[in-house]
């Protein structure tokens, strides 16, 4: 039986929407975090949410001799693992920084489950690994070559998670490739909250919105797509943390092995859908500039939803309508994060 859940990352915005989800599920979550890109001032406002006190550790998971003393003392039966970098254009400038983190922290993690026998585990993968896709809606077996380092490491990433379940038949790994998560938790006390300047879409919007930036820069507005600019397949958070629970129930019901499931919605959206949807949602007139392309960036990209649809009985259920107005609903309700 999967009880106790351990969430590498699990203060940041992906992470503590799953721990909100795990809590509500029944499962006790633990948190691992270095609060290197996210605040400790979201473990309270967590609690306050799972109505329950949470379990914390604060370890990097570069540091392997802690990692291998918390599974040491700890009782952990699965873990999901999101803790590394994922900025596209910084992994262009800083690769190696990438590849020390996101590749070493996974099999310092590994090593660690192997040594305590912990058997399954959830793996944080990204729809980068499909690099330019040629067939878009893009299924699990479409070819594999990411555009960038970031890209790079989570290709690399589940080669090792393939390798590792190869070598021992008991164990349980499901690697999740996320589309693009925005939106925020119902109650608005946790969402997206970016340093300094936001990589993503929906904060940079929002900081526009605020009045924190004074326009959105659009990276490119001459891809071949219909208005020129990036198409992305934008899932609501919420239904980002609840493919995770999907996924452990995977494993409860005695799969084995290593596969790949899609997290997304299956509908593409340009940057300029979502400069409108959010004008929508909020009354905003956001000023938009024209910039020069991202490297790194490629058109298209939206999921094709269908395999996880089927075997983890998963679908995305909130609409862009929704994303946007709960997105904005966090935003709004905590301008400068958690003060």
């Amino acid at each position: 039986m999967i009880k106790r859940v351990l969430v590498t990352g699990g203060a940041g915005f992906i992470g503590s929407h799953i721990v909100a989800d795990l809590c509500e599920k029944g499962y006790e979550p633990i948190i691992l975090d270095d609060f290197s890109n996210s605040s400790p001032k979201i473990i309270p406002v967590l609690e306050k949410i799972c109505s329950k006190k949470l379990e914390l550790v604060q370890i990097d998971i570069k540091d392997k001799e802690k990692l291998f003393n918390f599974f040491k003392s700890a009782s952990v039966d699965a873990v999901i693992h999101l803790a590394a970098y994922k900025a596209v254009g910084e992994s262009v400038e800083k690769p190696l920084k990438y590849y020390e983190n996101n590749i070493s922290g996974l099999v310092n993690l590994l090593l660690a489950m192997q040594e305590h026998n912990v058997k399954n585990f959830i793996f944080s993968s990204s729809a980068t690994v499909y690099g330019d896709a040629k067939v878009v809606p893009i299924p699990e077996n479409s070819p594999i070559s990411a555009a960038n380092p970031y890209g790079r490491t989570k290709l690399m990433s589940e080669e090792i998670l393939k390798d590792t379940a190869f070598s021992d038949k008991d164990l349980s790994i499901i690697a999740l490739r996320y589309f693009n998560p925005i939106g925020a938790h119902k109650s608005a006390d946790i969402g997206e909250l970016p340093s300094g300047i936001p990589n993503n879409l929906f904060p940079y919007i929002a900081q526009v919105a605020l009045g924190k930036l004074p326009h959105l820069n659009v990276f490119g507005n001459d891809y071949d797509t219909p208005d020129g600019t990036c198409i992305r397949d934008y899932i609501h958070i919420l239904d980002l943390a609840s493919g995770h629970t999907a996924a452990l129930e995977k494993i409860a019901s005695g799969f084995k092995g290593f596969d790949v499931y899609n997290l997304g919605t299956g509908i593409g959206y340009s940057v300029l859908d979502i400069v409108n949807a959010f004008k929508k949602a909020s009354g905003i007139d956001l000023p938009v500039k024209p910039a020069a392309r991202r490297a790194g960036d490629v058109p298209r990209s939206c999921a094709n939803p269908d395999k996880a649809n089927k075997e983890l009985n998963w679908k995305a259920k909130y609409n862009l309508e929704e994303m946007c107005k709960d997105g904005w609903a966090w935003y709004k309700k905590h301008p400068e994060g958690f003060v």
